[in-house]
Order: structure tokens, then sequence, then C-alpha cells
């Protein structure tokens, strides 16, 4: 899981690769377990969460360049 401090300290660039690694990481994870029953139900809720945060700081860096 990604902490916060960590998120607020990588730069914009870092963070939209970040997203892009754990939006393959939730793909993999949905169709890997398409056939079995997967063992860890929360890390799918979990990887949605750290995209959510990481978009969100991503967000708010641009609205605060444009103010």
């Amino acid at each position: 899981m990604i902490m916060a401090d960590t998120i607020k300290t990588q730069s914009t660039e870092e963070l939209l690769r970040t997203v892009a690694e754990k939006r393959e990481a939730l793909r993999a994870f949905r169709f890997g377990g398409a056939g079995s029953r997967v063992r860890n139900v929360r890390e799918g809720r979990n990887v949605r969460r750290e995209i959510a945060q990481i978009l969100t700081e991503v967000r708010s860096r641009e609205t605060a360049e444009k103010k």
C-alpha cells in the first residue's frame, strides 16, 4: 500500500506511471482469477483505492497550478 507522504513527494510523471502500473495490476487481478477462486479479494479493492488516491493528488496539483 502506498503511503500518503510518498504520493506527495513523487513527481506527477512518476505518479502517472504508477497509475498505469496499478491499472495493469488490477486488470491482471480481474482476469487472472476469472476461472478460479480469488484468494485475496481485498487486493482488488486496495489497488482501486491506491489508484484513486494517486489520481486525487494529480488532480489537486493540476488545480493548484491553475490558481
